[in-house]
């Protein structure tokens, strides 16, 4: 556990709001958890007038980069700037070196987070040895060693029959697979959204069915074999719709869907601006704004942040070289605050249940509460402030984002996991 923060026993959260019922209440914390009243004196006061108090969010998609490319990000730096965001739990994607396909890099994830101590780490497995779509991985061993989900994310199962093998192979041992649905013979050589954007640009655009499609075999997999699936990062209108229809049918699926994809369109990229150059790529308004419909109606389960920390030299480059991805774990609460809660777009229950209830339903985990008994996870965020976020003060090793000098409200003030203050506004 870090010692950057003084651990306090018994803590006393006066007049703040819970997010979730907007009434005015105190938060008592002792022993690192929720009590109905405490034992004795506080050792710390907390005045949480004009605060909003979330359960501790949990991120269902990032990218940690740790073991392997800790030059863009590590474990400790990734979980520092989650705790800034208010996530008290991050699950990270497989993308490593080596690749977390097997038991001994799952259990290494987890220990260096412990050991770190600022937000708990969530891996998720690869579904295939390497990521490379040919044999199916050690899904056993690694959920055995902690493995909350299965995932190739950042490099699609072209083929159906390994998919259904992993999604049956999974549902034993009650996990899920977490999908990337991109068909490559369509996408191949791609670098921003097929439209009129990419054609006036001169660059090659990535077909939306190209999403669209292997969100629909994915989704028929899942529907015959009767089990579930995870469609991560959701960007197209058709996508949205496909999976509104699938749900109607009874499949058991659910979907994310990312800040940036309710936030910016292809528009975004114009200039050759590479810190808006991410797959799948920015589509058009009126996919932006499907995913907005997807996610007031419940056909979009929650929200994450994808967060794809990269060094400076794999952005400031010619478009089409560039990485695709941006940083996101600071700013995604307070952009779904700000574009979707403050415009009236969703409830802030709503909100907040997309990144802390359904996250900890697809991973089979205790849903955060800000109750007697519970876990003390929550966040502290100031809603009626105004910051205009600057990504130089970012605790992530990476600076790759397209929001860096956009006004936000909603910025977590202190975040705390199990009584343990992670992150507090000085």
């Amino acid at each position: 556990m870090n010692n950057e923060y003084p651990f306090y026993n018994r803590v006393l959260i006066k007049e703040v709001i819970n997010g979730l019922t907007g009434e005015l209440t105190d938060l008592a914390v002792e022993d690192g958890v929720f009590v109905a009243e405490l034992t004795g004196e506080p050792d710390r006061v907390i005045e949480g007038a004009g605060l909003t108090a979330l359960p501790g969010l949990i991120d269902a998609h990032a990218h940690l980069r740790d073991p392997g490319f800790e030059y863009r990000e590590d474990i400790v730096s990734g979980t520092r700037a989650a705790a800034r965001g208010g996530f008290t739990a991050v699950a990270a994607m497989p993308n490593t070196i080596p690749v977390a396909d097997s038991a001994p890099v799952i259990r290494y994830m987890i220990e260096k987070a412990g050991q770190a101590g600022y937000c708990r780490v969530l891996p998720i497995g690869a579904v295939t040895k390497g990521q490379k779509g040919e044999e199916i991985a050690e899904i056993g061993f690694m959920a055995e060693a902690g493995a909350v989900a299965f995932s190739d994310d950042g490099k699609p199962v072209s083929a159906a029959g390994i998919v259904r093998t992993a999604i049956e192979y999974a549902s034993y041992f009650d996990r899920v697979v977490i999908s990337h649905c991109e068909d490559l013979s369509l996408a191949a050589g791609g670098v921003i959204n097929e439209g009129i954007v990419s054609t006036e640009m001169g660059l090659r655009g990535i077909p939306s069915i190209a999403e669209d499609i292997q969100i629909d075999r994915d989704t028929r997999i899942a529907e015959y074999s009767g089990l579930p699936v995870h469609i991560a990062h959701v960007s197209t209108a058709n996508g949205v719709e496909i999976i509104r229809q699938a749900k109607a049918r009874g499949v058991k699926v659910t979907a994310e869907t990312c800040p940036h994809y309710f936030t910016l369109t292809e528009e975004a990229v114009r200039g050759f601006h590479t810190m808006a150059k991410v797959n799948p790529p920015l589509r058009e308004e009126s996919d932006r704004l499907a995913v907005i419909e997807g996610l007031r109606d419940g056909t979009l389960d929650m929200i994450v942040t994808d967060h794809a920390p990269h060094h400076e030299d794999e952005k400031d480059c010619e478009f089409s070289l560039a990485n695709n991805g941006m940083i996101g774990l600071e700013t995604c609460f307070p952009l779904v605050y700000t574009v979707l809660v403050k415009t009236g777009l969703l409830s802030l229950r709503d909100a907040i249940l997309k990144m802390t209830e359904a996250p900890a339903r697809l991973f089979r985990l205790p849903v955060p509460a800000l109750a007697a008994g519970e876990p003390a996870d929550l966040t502290l965020v100031d809603l009626g402030r105004e910051i205009v976020y600057d990504v130089s003060e970012s605790l992530s090793k990476a600076r790759n984002t397209p929001f860096s000098g956009m006004a936000l409200y909603g910025f977590p003030v202190l975040t705390m996991m199990a009584g343990h203050t992670t992150w507090e506004q000085v």
